[in-house]
């Protein structure tokens, strides 16, 4: 299919919202991912004249940027990264590694209305949440993909089959696997609605409590079990004593509370966390909390400390 570069754009530009979001659901990463849709509708371009049409336009685009994002995994899977160091108490207990960025709502709301297919079994929502993004991130690549075109966007096993270039019975078994891996992982409970008065209340308590360093404050908005992790430190600390003791420690070594400011990643809320320079005053990033709420509490803090991240988030640099 001959077209120009005008033409092209057309065709294309409708899809690239969501097919960013796709990318980091895969990769786990905002940076990767903006990466990955630069190289896909590149590859786009470079192979339209061999588009036949005989499947959608979005299909195709959604078939290259699979198999980009999967090259992209073992690569880094031959490229091993260095874990940040951290002054921390013992923790609860200590798991994997898990690579993995915040996604900011701004990206998200420039995605269509567009609902997934008829297959799909996870909600859009859903589908983007921290918990689900980490939890995938987990599984191995071709579970990955299997899971993201089946169950999240709804694509015929017939057509993930020809997406992924294997068998149908191929990508019903490692569906199966990806299934079983993520129904024993996820608490499928449900937070309060995205930007409701419930949700809207509890993140300003804990807003409140963090720039006051009131720590029996922030643990009294936690559920029994909360957990508190630092990605990709495969730290976990989870129930009220553990988290207290780790923010007690944290707060010592810093010398004061943090300064916040609100946003939102991955469809929940979340605070740009600042610390004062104790001879300006003047606030300067240090990471990004990011909470998961289940009911009227917090089940899960979850703390960045990649401040580059900033940006995507429209936090400012500093604070007066």
């Amino acid at each position: 299919m001959a077209v120009t570069e005008q033409e092209f754009r057309e065709l294309t530009d409708p899809y690239r919202s969501e097919l960013q979001v796709h990318c980091y659901r895969m990769l786990g990463s905002v940076q990767d991912a903006e990466d990955l849709v630069q190289e896909t509708l590149l590859a786009a371009w470079r192979s339209m004249d061999s588009f036949e049409g005989r499947s959608s336009v979005r299909t195709w685009l959604y078939r290259i940027a699979t198999n980009r994002c999967l090259n992209a995994l073992r690569t880094k899977s031959r490229r091993p990264r260095e874990l940040p160091t951290m002054d921390a108490p013992p923790p609860t207990r200590q798991g994997e590694p898990v690579w993995i960025e915040p996604y900011p709502d701004a990206l998200l709301a420039g995605l269509p209305d567009r609902s997934p297919g008829p297959e799909a079994r996870y909600e859009a929502q859903e589908s983007v949440e921290l918990a689900f993004t980490t939890a995938v991130q987990r599984l191995p690549a071709r579970q990955r993909a299997a899971l993201m075109l089946r169950d999240v966007l709804g694509f015929r096993a017939a057509e993930v089959a020809e997406m992924l270039d294997t068998s149908e019975v191929s990508v019903k078994s490692a569906l199966q696997r990806a299934r079983t891996t993520l129904d024993a992982t996820i608490d499928r409970e449900r937070a309060p609605r995205p930007a409701s008065t419930r949700e809207r209340e509890l993140a300003g308590r804990f807003a409140d409590a963090v720039q006051a360093g009131a720590i029996d404050d922030i643990v009294a908005l936690l559920t029994d079990d909360a957990l508190l992790t630092m990605p990709p430190l495969p730290l976990e600390y989870e129930g009220h004593e553990a988290i207290a003791g780790f923010l007690r420690h944290r707060m010592e070594l810093r010398g004061g509370a943090l300064r916040v400011v609100p946003t939102r990643a991955n469809g929940q809320p979340a605070l740009g966390g600042y610390l004062p320079d104790a001879a300006t005053g003047v606030a300067h990033p240090r990471g990004l909390i990011v909470l998961t709420l289940e009911r009227d509490a917090v089940s899960a803090i979850t703390w960045f400390g990649d401040t580059t991240l900033f940006p995507y988030f429209e936090l400012p640099e500093s604070l007066p």
